[in-house]
């Protein structure tokens, strides 16, 4: 107690932090219509959605995992199993792993989540076709209703994530050849698909009363209601002390004075939600296949700088929000450290701790003929990344470290993990559930 006494002399001792947010309100959220938060959620932890119907949404965002799925870089179509106990198997083995870590789903439905992904490729801009900007083609950006369901387009159409390599199905022939939109694209045949299975029947009329026809918009925007509804966090211990309800822990308490005070945590992840949305070269170790064209031999994944071209944007990505942060590891966008304790002292000084990122620390299902580690083995490559970072390094002692890890989990919210409807007994199409 007398360390923690000791950090709470360096900043306010009690009351809330300097540089703490104002407390959530509906506000920050967008209203939600629940017939569609229902059908989403039968539509979440359905496989149809996948081209082979062998992977579902939940598969790589499951709650038993806080949202994501345990590892550090996924396997997703192929795969077998769930977060840590997935793995390959004969006939239908993934080609590669997926590129970076499967980020959590926590408040995506507030306003000011208006950039997704690591490096924020998708986004909100009123200048484009239908007010967002995509890599995807203006008449793919029509019709959703929010920047949440653009999302959803992404994974349905990789050959990785869910749909399929090439010739195994209709939908990944249908990508393959470019045909994504219109009455044959790979769109259509996913919606017909939920369309034509009587149970969804009831749920899609409830959903969309009056609608002709089913259309993938409609599907994105049914799971975004869910995942907007179901993973709303801001009932934690935290947020009760932003309301006046209760008060932190001492080494809560500590933490947080050093969060928004002398470890600069704030300078990147502020706001209600502990980010700013911005993008930034933090060093975090690169490995896996990389974030790169199929035709490219490299392992390199320059994030924001595919999105923009600026060389100043090479290695930078986008800061997580650290609602439900303790549980939601492998941390970093490839997943490079399980223990939190570990990743905050390395993300203090992250050029440093390049220097002794141990691989063998790395939590990577088994993949025949994976080259994970060509990044790491790159003398330049490695040298690219550590110069990217800007960022001083912040001398943290351990008990400070524990303390910020005793703040970071006053923000672990029990609603939200569990979450409000739960994982589903069946869904309609009768294929397994992941559970």
């Amino acid at each position: 107690m007398r360390i923690i006494g000791q950090i709470l002399a360096l900043g306010l001792a009690g009351g809330v932090a300097a540089g703490s947010p104002d407390p959530v309100t509906d506000a920050d959220y967008a209203p939600l219509d629940m017939a569609q938060v229902r059908l989403g959620q039968m539509l979440f932890y359905d496989p149809i959605l996948s081209g082979n119907r062998n992977i579902s949404c939940a598969t790589c965002h499951h709650p038993k995992f806080a949202t994501a799925d345990g590892v550090a870089l996924a396997l997703g179509e192929g795969g077998v199993g769930l977060g840590p106990d997935r793995h390959a198997t004969g006939d239908n083995t993934p080609e590669q792993r997926i590129p970076r870590n499967a980020p959590a789903l926590f408040n995506l439905g507030a306003h000011e989540f208006t950039r997704l992904f690591h490096d924020g490729r998708i986004e909100v801009d009123p200048s484009k076709p239908g007010g967002l900007r995509t890599p995807m083609g203006a008449e793919m950006t029509q019709g959703f209703a929010s920047l949440l369901s653009a999302q959803t387009m992404f994974p349905v159409l990789s050959a990785d994530e869910m749909a399929g390599h090439y010739s195994e199905n209709d939908v990944s022939q249908a990508v393959r050849q470019g045909r994504i939109t219109g009455p044959d694209g790979a769109w259509a045949k996913l919606s017909a698909r939920v369309a034509d299975t009587p149970g969804y029947a009831p749920l899609i009329e409830a959903a969309f009363p009056g609608a002709t026809a089913l259309t993938f918009t409609d599907i994105s925007d049914a799971i975004a209601a869910f995942v907007a509804f179901e993973w709303r966090s801001d009932t934690s211990p935290y947020d009760s002390y932003l309301r006046g309800e209760a008060v932190l822990s001492a080494q809560a308490q500590a933490g947080m004075e050093l969060f928004y005070g002398a470890a600069q945590c704030s300078s990147c992840h502020a706001g209600k939600f502990q980010t700013d949305h911005d993008f930034h070269a933090m060093g975090v170790p690169q490995f896996g296949p990389g974030k790169a064209a199929r035709f490219e031999t490299h392992a390199r994944d320059v994030g924001r700088m595919r999105v923009t071209g600026r060389e100043a944007d090479a290695y930078a990505f986008r800061t997580p929000s650290l609602r439900n942060v303790v549980h939601t590891g492998p941390y970093g966008h490839t997943g490079s450290h399980n223990d939190l304790t570990a990743f905050i002292r390395d993300h203090a000084a992250p050029a440093d701790a390049l220097d002794r990122f141990d691989p063998h620390s790395v939590l990577l299902p088994p993949l025949a003929g994976a080259d994970d580690w060509r990044h790491i083995n790159d003398a330049r490559e490695q040298q690219a990344l550590r110069a990217a970072v800007t960022a001083r390094p912040i001398s943290l002692k351990e008990p400070q470290i524990a303390a910020l890890v005793a703040f970071l989990d006053a923000l672990s919210d029990p609603v939200a993990l569990k979450g409000r409807l739960g994982v589903p007994e069946a869904v309609p199409s009768g294929l397994p559930v992941d559970r």
